[in-house]
């Protein structure tokens, strides 16, 4: 269940009830709560955190594979390809959604708009947890960069993390281009 009201009841309703500040959000923080339907843009932090996890998450995970005497894993260049393309497709898919809504005006179908809008965030969500994944084997194999395997593979897995950047920023490019333009006649 959301935070807010109950369908059909106002937000004075909540105040008067004490539950809530009367902006519907139940929190006091003077931000103005969604419409009905909306969908908050991916907080920044999250994805921080999101990528800070997995960070923690590749270094153990080498550490873990290394102290057991096997090979850890290694970034291939068909990974690099491969997330360069998404990034790629990102990209054009936020470009094309952005000319659509913001710029041309154009209504799309919801469902094609709900559809844009999860691409969106989930591909923030996984980029920044790749990030991080591929920035912790980075960091893992930083301390023998000195000899050729390791710092190939510093190379690969920092090359990955950055492409997963441009995942993330792609994502929320594409995330930020399905927002309902607000209509210059409504305002006050």
């Amino acid at each position: 269940m959301s935070g807010g009201p109950e369908p059909g009841r106002a937000p004075e309703d909540d105040r008067r009830n004490g539950r809530g500040n009367g902006n519907g959000s139940g929190r006091g923080n003077g931000q103005e709560p969604p419409r009905p339907g909306s969908v908050r843009p991916t907080a920044r932090r999250l994805l921080v955190a999101i990528a800070v996890l997995g960070a923690a998450i590749g270094v153990t995970l080498v550490k873990a594979i290394e102290s057991g005497g096997g090979v850890a894993p290694s970034v291939s260049w068909l990974t690099l390809v491969a997330w360069a393309f998404l990034a790629a497709l990102l990209f054009a898919a936020a470009r094309n959604t952005h000319q659509r809504v913001q710029v041309r005006r154009e209504r799309i179908e919801p469902s094609r708009a709900v559809f844009l809008l999860l691409i969106g965030k989930a591909s923030a969500f996984v980029g920044a947890l790749c990030t991080g994944v591929y920035a912790g084997f980075a960091l893992s194999f930083l301390e023998a960069v000195s000899s050729s395997g390791p710092r190939n593979r510093v190379i690969m897995a920092g090359a990955a993390a950055v492409i997963s950047v441009l995942v993330v920023t792609a994502g929320l490019l594409l995330e930020r281009a399905c927002r309902i333009p607000e209509d210059p006649d409504e305002t006050p």
